[in-house]
């Protein structure tokens, strides 16, 4: 059973000591079997609205140099679902080859979990801050979001396919052109347990100068 949102402690304020340094063996457990679950996994409930809000509140807590936020989120959830989708379908439906069960699939993208959180990579102007830096930290919203959604009693997995490369497609699901999607990250909760899988082993990607 989730978490009560009473559970997430508020932020500090500026400037406030944040105590970002805090002995926790639970965080240590949920990293060292940390594992996402398989989309068709994914079923009712979601998280509600207001638990949807504090997981992105708390996925934003991320490395930020400059202090930009070149992200930004887009939930995707209830009847939202089917119209993320319909507008997907409306890119490709002209496509050579697309035939209607392929539309019928497309339209469903977003019904495949009871919800959805859209990052979007939304560099910003910066003299001092590379484009690739405010990429990578799009890269870890995602990656947060995913360690909260956990922790908070959710399962998710972290997605792309093709909409994330499609530029029709990000035009439909409202990005302007200098954004990028960095990623989809379903959310629900599991009705199957994730297991285990092969991991790249870490002692061969590791060196000392």
């Amino acid at each position: 059973m989730p978490l009560p949102l009473s559970a997430i402690p508020a932020s500090p304020l500026e400037n406030e000591p944040a105590n970002a340094v805090k002995e926790s063996a639970e965080t240590l457990a949920l990293l060292a079997g940390r594992r996402s679950s398989k989309l068709m996994h994914l079923a009712a409930p979601a998280p509600s609205s207001a638990e949807l809000d504090a997981l992105v509140a708390l996925a934003a807590r991320v490395p930020d140099h400059g202090k930009l936020g070149p992200w930004r989120f887009v939930i995707i959830e209830g009847e939202a679902r089917a119209r993320a989708g319909a507008a997907l379908a409306g890119v490709i439906k002209n496509d050579e080859g697309v035939d209607e069960s392929r539309l019928e699939f497309v339209r469903g993208t977003f019904l495949r979990a009871p919800a959805c959180v859209m990052i979007v990579s939304a560099p910003q102007p910066s003299k001092k801050v590379p484009e690739w830096e405010q990429q990578l930290s799009a890269g870890a919203v995602c990656y947060n979001l995913l360690i909260a959604a956990h922790a908070l009693g959710y399962a998710g997995c972290w997605l792309t396919e093709w909409h994330a490369f499609d530029a029709r497609a990000a035009t439909a699901l409202g990005l302007n052109e200098n954004e990028r999607i960095a990623g989809f990250v379903y959310l629900g909760t599991p009705n199957v347990g994730p297991a285990e899988r092969v991991r790249a082993d870490v002692a061969t990607r590791v060196s000392r100068f």
